[in-house]
C-alpha cells in the first residue's frame, strides 16, 4: 500500500491543503522513505532520530529541519488515527530552535505604485483586483484562488474563506475592492469566460481558475516595473496587511482572527515589526537620540 498517496489524498480532499503544501509533503516523505529503506508503517522513533542527525550533519537550516519534522509528525499522526499504526513514532520529536525572521512588508506608497502599474494591459482589471484583495483581506494566495462568486457578500463587504484544515472564517474588504470586483465582473470576467461557466471569481486568460503560480507571476511582472525596497511575493502582501493594521491601532487578537491564525504566537511576530519601525522613527526623529 502507498501510504504517502493515502495521506496526501486525505490532506487534499479532507483538509483543503494547497497544491504547493501537498508537493512539499510528498518531497519530504519520499526523502525520508529513501533514507530508512523500510516500510513506513514499520518505522520507529530511532529511525526518525537517525534521519534528523543526517539532516544536521548536512548543515540544513533549522527552518528546513523543522519543516521536515512537521511533515513526519503530520504523516504519523494520520497513520495512528487511521489505525494503520498503533504508535506514533514522531509524537515526541522536538523541533530545533530557530531565530524568528521578521516578515517583509511594503510601505503604503510602494503599494499604491504597484496598484497603478497593475491596471496596465488587457488583464489590468483582474490584476488590480488581485492586489486589492490580497491587501484588503490578508488572505493566503491559496485562499484567494479558491474564492467563489457565492462566497462574496457584496452588501456587507465580506468574503467567506475556507482556510487551512477546512477552518472557515470571514474576511472584510473596503470600497476600493468593492468597486474593483464590480468593474472586473462587469467588464472583463465574461470576456475571459467566452461562453464557458465557472464558479470561481478570478480567472486566467483562458477562462479557467487562476493558480497560485499564476498569481505569483503577475506580482513578479508588476514588481519589475516599480521600485520596492523588499522582495515581494503574494505572502508579502499578507504581511503588509497585518503590519499596517497594527501600525494604525488594530489589536492583536483581531488581526489573529482576520489572518486565520489558530495560535496568537504566530501573529505576535508582527508586533516585532511594528516595534522595529517605532525604534527607527525614534532614532531618526528625537533630538536627544543622536550625538
Amino acid at each position: 500500500m502507498n501510504y504517502i498517496d493515502l495521506f496526501l489524498d486525505y490532506l487534499s480532499n479532507n483538509k483543503n491543503y494547497s497544491e504547493l503544501t501537498i508537493i512539499n509533503y510528498r518531497k519530504d516523505l519520499e526523502e525520508f522513505l529513501n533514507f530508512i529503506n523500510k516500510n513506513l508503517n514499520l518505522v520507529n522513533k530511532e529511525d526518525i532520530k537517525k534521519y534528523l542527525l543526517l539532516l544536521f550533519d548536512h548543515n540544513n537550516k533549522a527552518s528546513t529541519v523543522s519543516r521536515k519534522i512537521s511533515s513526519l509528525k503530520s504523516f504519523y499522526k494520520f497513520m495512528k488515527e487511521s489505525k494503520i499504526m498503533s504508535v506514533n513514532p514522531a509524537s515526541n520529536i522536538m523541533y530545533p530552535k530557530k531565530e524568528k525572521k521578521l516578515p517583509n512588508f511594503v510601505q503604503y506608497n510602494e503599494f499604491t505604485n504597484m496598484l497603478n502599474v497593475s491596471k496596465e494591459g488587457p488583464l489590468g482589471l483582474r490584476n488590480y483586483l488581485i492586489l486589492e484583495l490580497l491587501y484588503d483581506t490578508g488572505v493566503r494566495v491559496s485562499e484567494l484562488v479558491n474564492i467563489k462568486l457565492n462566497d462574496i457578500d457584496m452588501e456587507n463587504k465580506r468574503i467567506r474563506i475556507l482556510g487551512k484544515g477546512s477552518y472557515e472564517r470571514f474576511v472584510f474588504f473596503g470600497d476600493y475592492a468593492l468597486d474593483a470586483i464590480i468593474e472586473y465582473k462587469d467588464k472583463l470576467r465574461c470576456k475571459l469566460l467566452d461562453g464557458k461557466r465557472s464558479e470561481f471569481l478570478l480567472l486566467n486568460k483562458n477562462g479557467a481558475n487562476i493558480t497560485t503560480r499564476g498569481i505569483a507571476k503577475i506580482i513578479d511582472s508588476i514588481i519589475n516595473k516599480v521600485s520596492v525596497k523588499v522582495k515581494v511575493s503574494p505572502h508579502t502582501l499578507r504581511h503588509t496587511f497585518a503590519t499596517h493594521l497594527l501600525d494604525n491601532g488594530c489589536d492583536l487578537r483581531s488581526v489573529q482572527e482576520m489572518l486565520g491564525h489558530k495560535n496568537i504566537n504566530t501573529t505576535e511576530v508582527y508586533t516585532h515589526v511594528t516595534s522595529e519601525r517605532l525604534k527607527e522613527v525614534y532614532f531618526k526623529s528625537h533630538p536627544r537620540s543622536r550625538l
